[in-house]
């Protein structure tokens, strides 16, 4: 139940952590408590935020988002594009979980407020991951320095509690899971799954089903989740980072990325 990373350039600030997620038998590890930007992969401690509210009463699914004009994106996301803006909250998270939309986590942030949210990880004991802002256009002086960030180590561990409905309670657990299985990112540790990248919340290719996050920058890739197959389940983290006077070193890092994705396949199928 272990296999060997691939080499990884140094000029690369690497944090990666996979282990059995029944047994936490380690499969590979590097650098597991190293902080790492994450970009968008600290939108997953909004779902939970999101998720025990709609659960607790507190927030009704069918609520409509209001979106604060000093806090509207684009990039990331279809909310920014999509004529009718007025969504409810629960499709909000559905398009946080699947194309992880920038504008649609800033309405969620907006309507639990900001430190709800940024004290979720700390809640579920999380010393060096969190989700820290907004997501912004520029982010300069008198800002937190990233949206979010976190060790392999911990988000790994993450992805296991949601696995085994123990953030919070089963019915939280559900729901965030129902919105990771919708993400469509299937270009970092993912690729090596070979799953249909809409389609993968049932049991797919080879048997596997997957639940994950992921992030983007231009110095940053993040890819955390867990895939169920029928050999085992499998929860993975792994995050790179770089200086931009390394130049843009994202062909090499999701050239690694996808050959781990491919060992983690082979571990959850049995197959080659």
């Amino acid at each position: 139940m272990t296999f060997t990373l691939p080499e990884l350039d140094d000029r690369v600030t690497w944090s990666i952590h996979i282990l059995d997620a029944d047994t936490r038998q380690v499969a590979a590890t590097h650098h597991s408590d190293t902080v790492c930007r994450t970009a968008s992969i600290g939108k997953v401690f909004l779902l939970i935020d999101v998720a025990r509210r709609i659960v607790d009463g507190r927030l009704d699914p069918h609520r409509l988002i209001e979106i604060p004009e000093e806090h509207v994106v684009e990039d990331s996301g279809l909310l920014y594009r999509m004529f009718e803006q007025r969504i409810t909250a629960y499709d909000a998270a559905l398009l946080v979980g699947a194309v992880s939309d920038n504008l649609a986590t800033n309405a969620l942030i907006h309507l639990c407020g900001l430190d709800s949210v940024h004290a979720v990880a700390a809640e579920l004991g999380y010393k060096d991951t969190a989700l820290l802002d907004y997501i912004r256009n520029e982010r300069g002086p008198g800002l937190p320095w990233t949206p979010s960030y976190g060790t392999a180590a911990e988000l790994s561990d993450l992805m296991i509690r949601l696995n085994r409905d123990e953030i919070l309670n089963k019915s939280v657990c559900g729901l965030v899971s129902r919105w990771l299985a919708a993400d469509t990112d299937t270009s970092m540790v993912a690729a090596g799954f070979l799953l249909d990248p809409l389609a993968h919340d049932e049991p797919e290719y080879q048997g596997m089903e997957l639940r994950h996050k992921t992030g983007s920058t231009s110095f940053a890739r993040a890819d955390i989740g867990i895939l169920n197959g029928p050999a085992r389940s499998v929860a993975y983290a792994v995050a790179a980072n770089w200086s931009d006077e390394s130049g843009d070193l994202r062909a090499l890092v999701l050239g690694a990325m996808h050959r781990i994705g491919d060992s983690i396949r082979v571990l959850v199928t049995g197959l080659p």
